[in-house]
């Protein structure tokens, strides 16, 4: 008792490491639970004919879809979606986290809805968890309002780092997109990044230690006069975020409606089209992690890319829209990947002496995405050499993600976490 009293930094240290290793470990499990039955589609792919089994995993995908989106309406609708705004709120004090519903419900909602096919993100269902174990330690010892706002931050950025095995970028995370309501001080701060510490060599432990999206790129970085080309890249980016952002929020508008007139209706189609195209161009459906992979090594041709880019934004937008727990964050990557890639080809094409890779186009694509739509430049660019382990690219990831945010303020986008947020408040 006498350490607590007179190093209460100390104790407080050690429960953010608790609350990340516990955040690492309930997030490895989810993630793996996620890997093992993403596959499920694939035996009925080959044990039926072929209109058959697309039929099957219609029904399949449709079903979990509208199950789940009946279990969060009805047990935890605050475990809709992403969850980021959810905790912005709470940091605001404008919402109240119900950690003991929120938990369960965006764990077994989250699995269901990641490995049926929607086109979701595992970041923001692990987000919303490790706030929530983090809220059940602070109520637990009954902190206070300032140790409490700053533990919860912690959880949050711990689910961000497993989930993306990057804990520089979950710390900055906090400190960016939450910078107006995050208690900020030395004690909170070194907090939330012991917690991303834990929670990544937990989830490591279960999973290996490699950055998820890691590329073989070039030792050298791009030759400066290839600068101007990552410049429009990034405007362009800083459009597609902004019509994303305001296909997102619209969407949201619309289902409500929808669901009064005729409940689940909605879910239904979406899950059952998200099966077709899993079950016959499985491309344009799932997070997407393995396309930007995949895409690295192999370049598919400029067709394919822009198609990807038209389906996975409708996909993106659709399944959110189904208010299924799962994030946007890896559906932005993999959608920037085709769009930028597509771009990357175009460059090469009409400026061959340049003699660049396309693949660091698609890169930088990542990030100025995801800049235009979260508003967040900083995070967006540790965020991409962290996955990728691509830091020659550094100087134009800089200038993409700069340029996307320009665009995007030109174009009065709103954040889309703040966006949502002042919808939540509004219903």
């Amino acid at each position: 008792m006498t350490l607590l009293r007179s190093a209460p930094e100390l104790f407080y240290f050690l429960l953010a490491c608790s609350v990340g290793a516990v955040v690492g470990l309930v997030g490895g499990v989810f993630h793996r639970s996620i890997d093992a039955l993403s596959g499920w589609h694939s035996s009925l792919v080959l044990s039926q004919p072929g209109w058959l089994s697309i039929l099957l995993v219609a029904l399949v995908t449709a079903t979990l879809t509208v199950l789940v989106a009946w279990l969060v309406r009805r047990f935890a609708p605050e475990a809709a979606g992403s969850g980021v705004q959810e905790i912005e709120g709470v940091m605001a004090d404008q919402r109240v986290l119900r950690w003991q519903r929120v938990l369960p419900v965006k764990f077994f909602g989250g699995i269901a809805s990641l490995s049926s096919g929607l086109v979701l993100g595992r970041e923001g269902p692990t987000i919303h968890i490790g706030a929530s174990v983090a809220a059940a330690f602070a109520g637990r010892l009954r902190l206070g309002e300032v140790d409490r706002k700053g533990l919860l931050a912690a959880g949050a950025a711990a689910g961000l780092a497993c989930a993306f095995n990057a804990p520089l970028a979950a710390t900055i995370f906090v400190v960016e997109e939450m910078r107006r309501h995050f208690p900020y001080s030395f004690k909170n701060l070194t907090a939330v990044g012991l917690a991303c510490i834990l929670a990544t060599v937990v989830s490591d432990a279960m999973g290996g230690s490699a950055p998820d999206l890691f590329m073989p790129v070039s030792a050298e970085p791009p030759a400066l006069s290839v600068l101007p080309w990552f410049a429009v890249l990034g405007l362009a980016m800083g459009v597609l975020g902004v019509l994303l952002n305001r296909s997102l929020l619209f969407m949201g508008t619309v289902v409500p409606r929808c669901h009064r007139r005729a409940p689940y209706v909605f879910q239904a189609v979406v899950g059952a089209a998200a099966g077709v195209l899993l079950a016959v161009f499985p491309m344009a459906v799932t997070g997407g992690e393995h396309l930007v992979h995949d895409f690295g090594v192999t370049t598919p041709s400029v067709a394919l890319l822009l198609g990807l880019v038209v389906l996975r934004f409708a996909t993106t937008v659709l399944s959110y829209a189904t208010g299924v727990p799962g994030g946007i964050f890896a559906p932005i990557l993999s959608l920037a990947m085709c769009a930028g890639l597509a771009f990357g080809l175009w460059v090469q094409w009409v400026s061959p002496h340049l003699g660049i890779d396309p693949v660091l186009f698609g890169l930088a694509a990542m990030g100025g995405l995801f800049t235009a739509s979260v508003h967040a430049p900083l995070v967006g660019i540790v965020l991409i050499a962290e996955l990728t382990g691509a830091y020659t690219l550094l100087l134009p990831l800089m200038l993409t993600c700069l340029c996307a945010l320009t665009m995007a303020r030109l174009l009065r986008g709103q954040p889309i976490y703040e966006a949502l947020l002042e919808r939540l408040l509004r219903n």
